[in-house]
């Protein structure tokens, strides 16, 4: 029985793996990744979608786009040992990063055969009290999120802490994440984020970072360093906001730009003299002789050559 036991746990441990090298095994990749892409059951990013009427090109570029996306949830399901439709189900597309649901992330642990099931541990630490924390909000003189300074007033709720855990196979010693609390999500904006779930479901929010966590530390080849989906969608980037320079650009090209035109006489050789300004040596006559210039009889100047630049 322990022998059964543990040959199970070995192939869960033991994902298969595809080499894109082998043009056998790409090929079967490439043919299991067509299936997927033609099947109702995967996300629309995995679909082949075709806009009707579309011509052959637009169809070709269609189907590539489809199963490429599939190779590579193909490629991520064998590196971590899951199942290719639940990587499917399950990578989402988060401001265009690829990231885990945290049930999905749960799960993998749950079932990699390395470890028990993960567990979580809340501790209340009392009321919050007036919490100070960082917002960004958008400066239209600047054009950019700015920080501001605020407060936060949690007199009146409580300051849960979670701790995720669990133990290897066999061992005994546990493994803890670091510990996710109320203060540190209203800290960091998470809690007071627009539409944030930290304010309906805090608790579930705590074990989904806590699980997070956990992962990152002491199991980071199962998430592949993704990020999950509540991760990204908390992050708070000020570098994200597009800033329009058209005006500085405007007001930068009237103070520094030439002040005089400058014209090319490309016939005379005479390059970057202005359209007032007379050749060298246009004007200059022999000594003792007065020369005036008119229209009706033009001047006769030395011939002088092209300095070459």
């Amino acid at each position: 029985m322990n022998e059964l036991a543990t040959t199970k746990q070995n192939n869960a441990a033991t994902p298969v793996q595809f080499n894109f090298f082998d043009p056998e095994q790409f090929a079967t990749m490439q043919r299991v990744a067509k299936m997927f892409a033609h099947s109702e059951l995967v996300p629309d990013i995995y679909k082949i979608q075709v806009p009707q009427g579309a011509d052959e090109k637009t169809t070709a570029m269609a189907e590539m786009k489809a199963m490429s996306n599939c190779v590579i949830a193909l490629e991520i399901a064998s590196r971590i040992g899951a199942s290719p439709l639940m990587v499917m189900q399950n990578l989402v597309i988060i401001y265009g990063r690829p990231s885990w649901s945290a049930k999905f992330l749960i799960s993998t642990v749950n079932t990699c055969g390395r470890f028990e099931p993960l567990q979580f541990r809340f501790t209340e630490k009392g009321n919050l009290g007036m919490v100070d924390f960082v917002d960004y909000e958008y400066n239209p003189t600047t054009r950019r999120k700015e920080a501001i300074k605020k407060q936060f007033d949690g007199r009146n709720m409580m300051n849960l802490e979670c701790v995720a855990y669990t133990t290897k196979r066999g061992k005994e010693q546990p493994l803890e994440s670091s510990p996710v609390t109320i203060e540190m999500a209203i800290k960091e904006g998470w809690f007071t984020k627009s539409g944030s779930k930290w304010q309906s479901m805090p608790r579930q929010m705590l074990m989904y970072r806590a699980a997070s966590w956990w992962t990152s530390v002491y199991a980071p080849e199962l998430s592949m360093g993704m990020r999950t989906v509540e991760e990204e969608q908390d992050i708070i980037d000020i570098t994200d906001t597009a800033v329009d320079v058209t005006d500085q650009v405007a007001a930068e090209k009237a103070e520094r730009a030439n002040k005089t035109e400058i014209k090319m006489d490309v016939d005379g050789g005479n390059a970057g003299t202005d359209a007032n300004e007379a050749p060298q040596g246009a004007n200059d006559a022999p000594a003792g002789q007065s020369h005036t210039p008119t229209p009706e009889t033009p001047s006769e100047a030395p011939e002088t050559r092209s300095p070459g630049f």
